[in-house]
């Protein structure tokens, strides 16, 4: 029996809230690239209400950790952790990248798909996933932040066709073309990480017994080196 999972995200600049109940799945997103904060709890609200359950019914909740906008995962983590608090519910962190992925599988069945988000200062966020049969997805590449022109360097001929997802392969169309890679353009047009693919992903996760406590969720940055590095009097 299907777990019931509630799934949040604000990492990029799509806002999205999702449920999954009994295997079924009602989502709701809004393309804001700033008011997160005040739109994700209204998702929420409405989604529980469709759904009839309460927050303390549920199994677990699922979030975004990242990669992503620094302040977006912040804000994020820190709605999950208080909602998780309040009701009493582990919860589960699921790469946005890997979300991506699952997104491209639902709206064009690829199995093989390279994602790449924006990251700002010439760089991008980064990771290949391959479907399995049981639905989970594998990690081709060690998820990082990079150069896209480096890519070039660290990426393995491949003769898999890879379906493109994430805002960095329109930033960097041209460094991008150098990849060693036989990529073709999904047709989802799937730029963003979705809470819907996020609460597929979660159930897996739970099945696993990944599930964490609310004070042991964490972001993942990719980039934490140079955050701590900005920071007045650090080396």
């Amino acid at each position: 029996m299907k777990a019931k999972i509630l799934a949040l995200d604000t990492s990029t600049e799509f806002c999205s809230a999702a449920i999954m109940m009994d295997g079924e799945v009602l989502s709701k997103g809004e393309y804001a690239p700033r008011g997160h904060t005040s739109k994700i709890l209204p998702m929420v609200d409405e989604l529980l209400v469709e759904a009839g359950v309460k927050l303390t019914q549920l199994d677990a909740l699922a979030f975004g950790r990242g990669p992503g906008s620094f302040t977006g995962v912040r804000i994020g983590i820190g709605i999950a952790q208080g909602l998780a608090f309040g009701a009493d519910l582990p919860m589960l962190g699921i790469s946005t990248l890997q979300a991506m992925a699952q997104g491209a599988y639902r709206t064009t069945q690829a199995q093989h798909v390279a994602a790449a988000i924006d990251a700002r200062m010439s760089e991008v966020y980064w990771g290949r996933f391959s479907r399995q049969s049981s639905g989970e997805w594998h990690a081709d590449d060690n998820e990082c932040v990079i150069p896209p022109l480096e890519l070039a360097h660290k990426t393995v001929d491949d003769e898999r066709i890879w379906t493109q997802v994430g805002t960095g392969w329109e930033a960097y169309a041209e460094e991008l073309k150098s990849l060693p890679l036989p990529l073709q353009r999904t047709e989802s047009g799937v730029l963003y990480p979705e809470s819907q693919d996020i609460v597929v992903l979660a159930q897996h996760e739970l099945v696993h017994g990944n599930q964490i406590s609310a004070e042991q969720a964490s972001p993942v940055y990719l980039r934490d080196k140079v955050a701590w590095k900005k920071l007045p009097g650090r080396e």
